[in-house]
């Protein structure tokens, strides 16, 4: 059946010309998840477009905003995301859309080699059928499994201990190997521990389900949600016993990407990035935070150890600050808090 017209051109051509039309964005993929639609929003602050790509398996639609394009649909739907890609003329990628759960990665690896790996290869052939030759990942501190020095340096060996990890680094090693076969330019940027809300977005802030971050976690104790705090561990080599961990906050992360962004836009060399503060934190400095934060008592239980926990995992951002010309801001562990209460006690 033909098409109906308007003016004498077909509906669909005239609405293929008004997306070819507009300016160039970046696809944020996992845009309605955390760190994504927090993303959207410091784009918008920079004076870029992005465009959302999420299937909400763990994002929330009211976290993007009603006036950016949103399209639903999973990565790994080439043909879906290969149009994305070229309707609305998508300069670079910002991968973000990912599981994170590490346990859950133990015992049920296929869903993180279909959903983190396999997705990945699809999307970066998408993005290279639609001629897009920007790409930033979204990857993890996990890559390098238990440090044998801290703070850890992007040469550090990298030897995953779960498949979360695992997963992380073939992409990793598959975007250097596409970068020197077709050259596509990438960031790949190591989170060690994302926390905290952007005070300027009042509706943005960690809603995993299920909660497994610790600082959501002991927020959510504050507010009589949870019982209690369950620590694993408190016979570390560490001052307190309990494990220590490098914070950086969310608006500290996404300012990395779009440095991140800028930097290969200018012709910056493609290659990985350690993205934290340089200073660790235990589990129990983080809870009498929240307690000074919230006013409110947190009940602790100590329990074993959780394998594959190392004792300190903190970041050395040389790299980052002297080629991104970044450097964490709001990432002191007191802000970190005060922001992420200020939204847990909103919500």
């Amino acid at each position: 059946m033909g098409r109906a017209r308007r003016g004498g051109a077909p509906v669909g051509a005239r609405a293929r010309f008004v997306l070819c039309s507009h300016a160039v964005r970046d696809l944020v993929t996992g845009g309605a998840g955390y760190v994504g639609s927090h993303m959207v929003c410091t784009l918008r602050r920079a004076g870029h477009e992005g465009v959302v790509l999420d299937d909400l398996s763990g994002g929330h639609r009211d976290a993007v905003p009603g006036d950016v394009p949103f399209v639903q649909a999973d990565v790994a739907d080439r043909p879906r995301v290969t149009a994305t890609l070229r309707d609305h003329r998508i300069a670079a990628v910002l991968h973000f859309a990912s599981r994170i759960q590490v346990g859950e990665s133990v015992a049920a690896p296929r869903l993180y080699y279909k959903g983190n790996l396999a997705a990945s290869i699809a999307l970066l052939e998408s993005a290279l059928d639609a001629g897009v030759d920007r790409f930033v990942l979204s990857s993890t501190a996990a890559i390098y499994g238990a440090p044998k020095s801290v703070p850890i340096e992007e040469d550090h060996p990298a030897v995953p201990v779960n498949p979360y990890g695992e997963t992380k680094l073939a992409t990793e090693r598959m975007l250097a190997a596409y970068s020197r076969a077709y050259g596509l330019r990438y960031a790949a940027l190591r989170y060690f521990n994302a926390a905290g809300a952007d005070p300027a977005e009042p509706h943005l802030g960690e809603r995993h389900t299920p909660e497994t971050h610790l600082v959501p976690l002991v927020l959510e104790t504050a507010l009589g949600a949870r019982p209690h705090v369950t620590i694993f561990g408190d016979d570390y080599p560490t001052p307190d016993g309990t494990c220590l961990r490098d914070y950086v906050h969310v608006v500290d992360l996404c300012e990395a990407h779009l440095a991140a962004l800028q930097y290969l836009g200018q012709g910056g060399e493609s290659g990985a990035f350690n993205l934290g503060t340089g200073q660790g934190h235990s589990v129990n400095e983080v809870v009498e935070a929240a307690r000074h934060v919230s006013g409110r008592p947190i009940p602790v239980v100590y329990g074993p150890r959780r394998d594959g926990d190392p004792p300190a995992l903190v970041a050395s951002c040389a790299r980052a600050e002297r080629v991104l010309h970044w450097k964490a801001k709001r990432s002191s562990l007191a802000q970190i808090v005060e922001d992420a209460w200020a939204f847990h006690a909103r919500a």
